[in-house]
């Protein structure tokens, strides 16, 4: 039986993310979420993040404005998934410059198109 695919989601402790990241994780596939620091330590998070160190969901310490965190989490997945709120749709486009670098990635997919 083929390996499952490692998923890097972008935005995966947010209002979409979460049930998405979970999913992932509950289906067997290696499951990282790229976070901040802040994110790992927030109260409002805390319930997110303690569900996903149950289930398995490795953290990348990283941020979207931070282009070299971008291209070693990106390094480390089969398929990145963005979910991203919509006020960050607009900065997609470093996802997709440090995929191109990372040169690794099969499928990039976002929960969310800007109109």
């Amino acid at each position: 039986m083929a390996s499952k695919s490692s998923i890097l989601f972008i935005g995966g402790t947010g209002y979409i993310g979460k049930y998405i990241v979970e999913a992932s994780a509950r289906s067997g596939h290696p499951t990282l979420v790229l976070v901040r620091n802040s994110t790992l330590t927030s109260p409002s998070r805390s319930t997110t993040i303690d569900n996903f160190k149950n289930l398995g969901v490795r953290f990348l310490l990283g941020d979207l404005n931070d282009h070299t965190s971008l291209v070693n989490s990106i390094k480390q997945a089969d398929v990145v998934i963005s979910t991203v709120g919509h006020s960050l749709l607009g900065q997609q486009d470093k996802i997709l410059s440090a995929i191109k670098e990372a040169g690794n990635v099969k499928i990039l997919t976002s929960s969310s198109i800007r109109g």
